[in-house]
């Protein structure tokens, strides 16, 4: 887990133990750490071991929006349930956490533990006991103050690399265990299976698209390149035009399980940008693609864990307007009306039937730095 100066100092003070300094570490910069999968998750986790579950839950959550297969965030989630008494969630996300790390010790340890102590009596007696600590995921364990050597040891890495980036390139070697140079691996699991692959469409039914069995073979291996080169929101509209098409429920089962896969981005990773008018014209070949946009905030309401605004699009420069969309936050933050904003969020399709429409799942907010910007 990257951690810069701030992390790593609410990270030392919650393994000491110091929960209440690690949150208050944390809380000052909020602002600083907007979509941050690493900020969301230690200040769930640090709320979680202060036994203050509401709001630990609400950053968990955070945390696993921004990335969706990461253990502990999940095992964070279902402590959270077990203590509420709502035992069949938790034990949903055990079997989901072990289905993603088959040797999770906390997994096995949480499901060994409800097995032992059955029914809401016997769990709530065995966590009234003070035992719930023993199931919750650990704090990232920070770096050792061995500068030189780290930056020895990393020098030669990355002399072995490029040595072997070299050499494979030439065609001299071949890389083990699907190891790849500048890209991604792509999960096993997504490949299409031989009769995958010869019955990729349905003829029954009514869909937004009808592909043809090349067309939805072509998006989808296309999808899986764009996905090993870090392209997510351009591989999902790939997988979005399957999703919605006649292509077969094997295949869209496989691009569901891809989609899974993807990271929520930052301001400074997005790679893949949609304007407004490109995604207005269709909305849902770009459901849940995240978009970066510059506007204005109007009819602002924040309340105590939520912000919603309408959102003048394009209307940063005073000059011309693409569109109104609304924008949801599920948490509360600062925003100045009167001054241009940027917005970081995830596209969500409202009407099939009628004009398109979109609302805004909003994940981050930029604004000191757009003032000047008119």
């Amino acid at each position: 887990m990257k951690m810069d100066p701030i992390l790593t100092k609410a990270v030392r003070l919650a393994r000491r133990k110091n929960y209440d300094g690690a949150i208050k570490t944390l809380e000052n910069e909020v602002n600083r750490y907007y979509g941050s999968f690493t900020y969301s998750y230690l200040l769930g986790l640090s709320y979680l071991y202060s036994n203050i579950f509401g709001v630990a839950l609400r950053y968990l959550k955070l945390a696993v929006e921004q990335k969706m297969r990461d253990p502990n965030a999940l095992l964070g989630m279902a402590a959270y349930y077990l203590n509420r008494g709502d035992t069949d969630k938790a034990v949903n996300l055990y079997l989901e956490i072990q289905t993603i790390d088959e040797s999770n010790r906390t997994a096995k340890r949480a499901l060994k533990i409800i097995r032992k102590f059955p029914g809401p009596e016997n769990i709530s007696l065995w966590i009234d006991s003070g035992n719930l600590h023993k199931i919750f995921p650990p704090f990232p364990r920070v770096g050792i103050q061995m500068k030189n050597l780290a930056i020895g040891v990393l020098a030669g890495m990355a002399g072995i690399f490029l040595i072997l980036g070299i050499l494979y390139r030439t065609g001299s070697i071949s890389l083990p265990f699907g190891m790849r140079f500048g890209r991604r691996a792509v999960p096993v699991e997504i490949s299409l299976a031989r009769e995958e692959m010869d019955s990729p469409v349905q003829t029954e039914g009514s869909y937004r698209y009808v592909l043809t069995r090349n067309q939805v073979l072509d998006d989808y291996g296309e999808a899986t390149k764009l996905f090993a080169d870090y392209h997510d929101e351009a591989a999902k509209v790939k997988l979005n035009r399957i999703l919605e098409s006649n292509a077969s429920d094997p295949v869209k089962n496989k691009a569901r399980i891809l989609v899974s896969y993807m990271e929520v981005p930052g301001f400074n990773t997005l790679k893949d940008r949609f304007s407004y008018n490109e995604v207005i014209r269709d909305p849902f070949i770009y459901r849940d693609c995240h978009v970066i946009w510059r506007g204005m905030a109007s009819n602002l309401i924040v309340e105590d864990t939520s912000t919603s605004f309408d959102f003048l699009v394009g209307y940063d420069t005073y000059r011309t307007m693409e569109g109104i969309v609304q924008v949801d936050y599920d948490f509360a933050i600062k925003v100045n009306p009167e001054q241009p904003v940027e917005i970081l969020g995830r596209v969500i399709p409202l009407s099939a039937n009628r004009e398109p429409r979109i609302r805004i799942q909003g994940i981050a907010l930029n604004q000191a730095g757009l003032i000047d910007s008119r």
